[in-house]
């Protein structure tokens, strides 16, 4: 079994910044590629952002390219997004997504049917 954990989230004003973690334990072998998806309240949930096992490949959804950089530190099992100039719209529940298929280290999976398992998610607001 795999566990997932998010932290980092919070209140921010817009233009702020906020930097989230998402911790794996367990199983952490097994673990590729790591996907971050936004919950909304009345949205389905969308893509943010994923990176590859290698941490070289990665991939953002249109709206977050600029702002938003993941990045891995497998020697932590950790795996961060940084996200700069938020805004209300980026308000929502941040999950991290772990998906453990062996397609390669290069691998960036975007459906979340490929995540295997999945974190509790930590609460952003984007308010002034």
């Amino acid at each position: 079994q795999l566990q997932l954990a998010e932290s980092g989230g919070g209140v921010v004003q817009p233009g702020g910044s906020l930097r989230l973690s998402c911790a794996a334990s367990g199983f952490t072998a097994d673990v590729d590629a790591i996907g971050w998806y936004r919950q909304a309240p009345g949205k389905d949930r969308e893509i943010v952002a994923v990176i590859s096992q290698n941490g070289i490949n990665t991939y953002y959804a249109d709206s977050m390219k600029g702002r938003f950089t993941i990045s891995r530190d497998n020697a932590k099992n950790t795996v961060y997004l940084q996200m700069n100039s938020l805004k209300p719209e980026d308000t929502g529940v941040y999950l991290c997504a772990a998906d453990v298929s062996s397609y390669g280290a290069w691998y960036l999976p975007r459906r979340i049917s490929e995540y295997t398992y999945w974190g509790q998610g930590t609460q952003v607001t984007v308010s002034s």
